[in-house]
């Protein structure tokens, strides 16, 4: 049977991008115009093409982020120089923005890139929002990482889930790799996306999906998995990591790839805490399991992206 197509409300656009970016939602109210996530700095020039001839002309007035992972606004340096958008954070991480901590800010630890863009405002669990001339509520979503929100609108049942839910499962649960608290708090937030009326979601990554039921229960099935032996947490973000830098430099020289992981904060406290290696070792065998998933191929002495 074929699958109904999703509706959502004439002024909701949804530009499902692939990987580095996030998804981008674009909400065109009356008097205002919110993106909501703007992907990942090396796709900004993309993301400003989308947003400008989705705007026919309009300004774009108000940036919103879920969270601050790099490809969830890398963009917004970008979109702030050419629209001076009001940006609004996550409430826990706007000192972190505004003194541009980077030992906070998840961009060093990862490796990952971000061009410094600075915070007007808010975002605080409970808060209400309006978007697309619909009222949003602003709701607390941590696991995949410590400071995520949701936003949901009861009024269609829509809900914007970012990392905390996708078709098939989540985002790496970050906090875990630092020794601090996820698998419940990500548990919790399945918990509460479960208790709210929601007829389409919108998750960070991949298509916009109605069949929520069925996607929760793959996602306590996974979680029951990795939360079972941390380890598979930890291997798991290892690789989506090394993925990552993969697919935005396209080839890494194999000699570089140890140092590199030794320079980088999140992996070295997943290699000390759960893979009991060093962060070498860690990279060597990261390389091996993307090899072996045909994700990467190593020639004439370089890692290449495949797959």
């Amino acid at each position: 049977m074929k699958a109904l197509p999703v509706v959502l409300p004439d002024n909701v656009h949804v530009f499902e991008r692939g990987w580095l970016s996030s998804n981008n939602v674009l909400m065109l109210g009356r008097h205002e115009a919110t993106l909501v996530d703007s992907g990942y700095l090396i796709h900004a020039p993309q993301t400003l093409d989308l947003v400008r001839h989705a705007l026919k002309g309009r300004r774009l007035d108000r940036i919103v982020n879920t969270h601050l992972h790099s490809d969830h606004c890398g963009g917004n340096a970008t979109l702030q120089a050419h629209y001076g958008s009001e940006t609004l954070v996550p409430v826990s991480e706007l000192d972190n923005v505004r003194h541009w901590d980077e030992d906070k800010l998840s961009f060093k630890a990862t490796g990952q890139q971000c061009q410094r863009f600075s915070a007007d405002g808010v975002l605080t669990p409970g808060d209400k929002l309006t978007m697309a001339d619909m009222e949003w509520q602003v709701m607390g979503a941590p696991g995949h990482d410590a400071h995520s929100l949701l936003l949901y609108c009861p009024q269609e049942a829509i809900l914007i889930s970012a990392d905390a839910l996708w078709q098939n499962g989540f985002g790496v649960i970050f906090p875990e790799l630092d020794g601090e608290s996820g698998f419940i708090e990500e548990r919790a937030t399945l918990d509460l996306i479960a208790s709210l009326d929601v007829r389409v979601v919108i998750p960070g990554h991949g298509a916009v999906f109605t069949d929520v039921a069925a996607a929760l229960k793959r996602a306590r099935t996974r979680l029951d998995f990795l939360s079972g032996n941390p380890v598979r947490n930890a291997e798991y973000a290892v690789k989506v990591l090394l993925k990552f830098l993969l697919l935005e430099r396209q080839r890494m020289a194999l000699a570089d790839v140890p140092a590199l992981f030794a320079s980088l904060p999140i992996i070295q406290a997943a290699s000390r805490r759960y893979l009991d290696k060093t962060p070498e070792e860690t990279a060597e065998w990261t390389i091996k399991q993307l090899v072996r998933a045909c994700s990467a191929r190593v020639e004439s002495g370089y890692l290449l992206n495949d797959g």
